[in-house]
């Protein structure tokens, strides 16, 4: 018996992209693969295990190396029975600034496909609304080979990837409203998504309502801080309003945090290879939060986490925060 693969026990809620997407569904939630330390066998495991308690959405992209690790994962799910066809996963991939130009698009795309070993992407998503020179991928982006994006020749790139079948949706990542605006003045196929930092510390109301009114589709990176990562904070996992609240409902800071995300109507990525937490992360469907809890989290002091001070040059099109984030800071 203990070969039989296991039904996964969490039915997970879907968003569901607008007609330019063929009106395709995502997974509300996302098992994010950005790694610190960053460990292949680790990752592979972990996605193999996520797959087994109920995960179907996956997040990766070129700058995170982990797409060989997540490839090999979902062959071995596939292989195990574990799900029956790749149509049952929903796999994100993104864009990164080095090949965040015109001619680099595609075979951008189609190297991220070799390292998944995957035929198509469920969705592309460009990293950062900046250029580099073209080159070694890596973080931070030196400040004197920042670019300037050429957004409508890449955008239009961005769409031959969706006509030729590579990806089935294409979306944006850590946009503000003025650089999201820029894109749909001339797309032909819009952003189904963008992807940005959210959580009950960073609520994002003016971006997401501005989305909301545009069909696209909100998903938070690090919804709970990514503590424990170099990047991360444990803010978000150590706020008192937080812990009281979960405390009240018998739950996590996280659950709380995913479930807030889910009643606002915002899509997430979270991160976590331990299978009690997989699991946990999932148990968000069939309880809410009071109206009382809701006028607790409106009260907490707003501020971005992760300003990403990295994506700020002298020589590069943002020469300040600012800039970087249209005042949404």
């Amino acid at each position: 018996m203990a070969n039989v693969p296991q039904v996964p026990v969490f039915n997970i809620p879907e968003a569901k992209f607008t007609s330019f997407s063929g009106g395709r569904k995502m997974p509300v939630i996302g098992m994010g693969t950005m790694a610190d330390p960053f460990d292949e066998t680790a990752l592979k495991e972990a996605v193999v295990e996520a797959i087994r308690v109920g995960y179907r959405h996956f997040d990766t992209a070129s700058l995170y190396r982990s797409e060989k690790p997540l490839g090999e994962g979902l062959a071995e799910a596939l292989k195990l029975g574990l799900v029956s066809s790749r149509d049952e996963l929903f796999i994100t991939s993104k864009l990164w600034c080095t090949d965040a130009h015109p001619h680099h698009v595609v075979p951008a795309l189609k190297s991220s496909l070799r390292m998944l070993q995957l035929e198509y992407l469920d969705l592309y998503l460009i990293h950062w609304p900046l250029s580099a020179k073209p080159g070694k991928i890596g973080f931070p982006v030196p400040k004197e080979e920042q670019l300037a994006m050429d957004f409508k020749s890449v955008w239009a790139a961005m769409e031959d990837c969706q006509r030729f079948g590579l990806t089935k949706s294409i979306g944006v990542s850590n946009f503000s409203c003025r650089k999201l605006e820029n894109i749909l003045s001339f797309a032909t196929i819009p952003p189904s998504v963008n992807q940005v930092e959210i959580s009950p510390l960073w609520q994002q109301q003016k971006l997401r309502e501005f989305c909301k009114a545009k069909d696209v589709v909100v998903t938070a990176y690090s919804p709970l801080g990514a503590k424990g990562t170099r990047w991360g904070t444990d803010e978000v996992m150590e706020n008192e309003t937080l812990k009281e609240i979960a405390k009240a409902h018998e739950k996590t800071v996280a659950q709380v945090c995913l479930r807030w995300a889910f009643e606002q109507g915002i899509t997430f990525v979270v991160k976590s290879f331990n299978k009690e937490r997989m699991k946990e992360n999932l148990q968000i469907f069939d309880w809410a939060l009071s109206s009382d809890d809701y006028n607790k989290i409106d009260e907490i002091q707003q501020r971005r986490l992760m300003a990403k001070l990295e994506m700020v040059s002298p020589y590069g099109p943002f020469k300040s925060l600012e800039e970087l984030w249209d005042g949404e800071i």
